[in-house]
């Protein structure tokens, strides 16, 4: 994790994150001023951003919104104060509306991005500083700490080229809290066929299957918030196991980005999963995300357990020897 110290000082009416990384100083000014690598980690796991307007000049202004996996909106502003490239800028950041005026009764702080070189890279330090302690108080109560910690902590991905940062590394499971997994997989092909694989029946029957010696029996594709999809698979021949489905409620599509869907074992109330699928692309090939929240910590180490990474993984493989592949010869 980037993050090495996130503190408040009631006194002194501050927010101060450290962070390090190990990259240059000119790369971690970039991936801060560009909206498109901004809209990448500004924003905890589930609620990523997405910038509407971004002048990158002393008295200009940007806007953004961040999306929760429900399709709630939480707007801000930054107004830039100074600019000093690449060792800094200062804003004044607002909680905004849809239109983007500051919220009457929410806070608004001046933002120092402080970026220097280190011997491994660079660290960024940021501080906000706040016109009361209670308006400080209120922040961190609406878990501004923890919400810094887990989006800087997807940095990384952004200051590495793609490829470098995941390829050949498989599916990749992080635990993110009690209810919340990450999981990762790098697939080699457009984020567009990608998107079309996990939305399309002919194609999905090719690759989402699972370990070898199974087969998909019911396929129902939801592409639509409000529509319900259904899936099951079964094993063939002399395979060992029961077959099974899943069904659930799409939430929420911002094709070919980000597709939200609920999930739970058919034929039961539960426990239900939220899955928030991200699809990213760079230089030909696409980052599959998928940020799972479960219910409670015995659902999520219960599914996990009966190892249903080891299967997205042949998944994922299948998705690229028999979908992606194909279109490059």
């Amino acid at each position: 994790m980037p993050v090495t110290d996130i503190s408040t000082d009631a006194e002194n009416r501050t927010m101060t994150v450290t962070a390090d990384f190990a990259a240059p100083i000119e790369r971690l000014w970039h991936a801060f001023t560009d909206p498109a690598q901004l809209e990448r980690f500004w924003g905890p796991p589930g609620w990523p951003a997405t910038f509407t307007e971004f002048d990158f000049t002393v008295g200009g202004k940007a806007l953004y919104y961040m999306t929760s996996p429900q399709g709630e909106r939480s707007g801000g502003s930054w107004e830039f104060l100074n600019i000093l490239e690449p060792h800094g800028f200062d804003v004044i950041d607002s909680f905004a509306d849809a239109d983007g005026n500051p919220i009457e009764g929410m806070p608004a702080m001046r933002m120092t991005f402080g970026f220097e070189s280190t011997d491994a890279g660079s660290r960024m330090i940021n501080t906000s500083h706040f016109d009361s302690a209670e308006a400080l108080e209120q922040v961190v109560a609406m878990g501004a700490v923890e919400g810094t910690r887990m989006a800087m902590a997807q940095l990384d991905a952004v200051l590495q080229d793609l490829r470098e940062y995941a390829q050949g590394k498989g599916t990749q499971v992080e635990l993110l809290d009690d209810t919340h997994v990450r999981i990762t997989r790098l697939v080699n092909g457009p984020r567009e066929l990608v998107w079309r694989a996990y939305n399309e029946e002919a194609l999905m029957r090719q690759w989402m299957l699972g370990p070898d010696g199974w087969e998909m029996t019911e396929c129902v594709v939801a592409t639509a918030p409000g529509e319900k999809h259904r899936t099951s698979w079964a094993p063939v021949g002399d395979t060992e196991g029961e077959a099974f489905g899943f069904e659930g409620e799409v939430v929420l599509v911002d094709a070919p980005r980000r597709a939200v869907s609920t999930e739970r074992m058919q034929g039961t109330e539960g426990p239900e999963t939220l899955n928030d699928l991200n699809l990213y692309e760079e230089d030909g090939a696409t980052l599959v995300t998928v940020l799972i929240e479960y219910p409670d910590k015995e659902t999520r180490d219960m599914i996990l357990a009966t190892g249903m990474a080891d299967g997205m993984e042949e998944s994922f493989a299948r998705l690229e020897r028999e979908v992606l592949e194909p279109t490059r010869s």
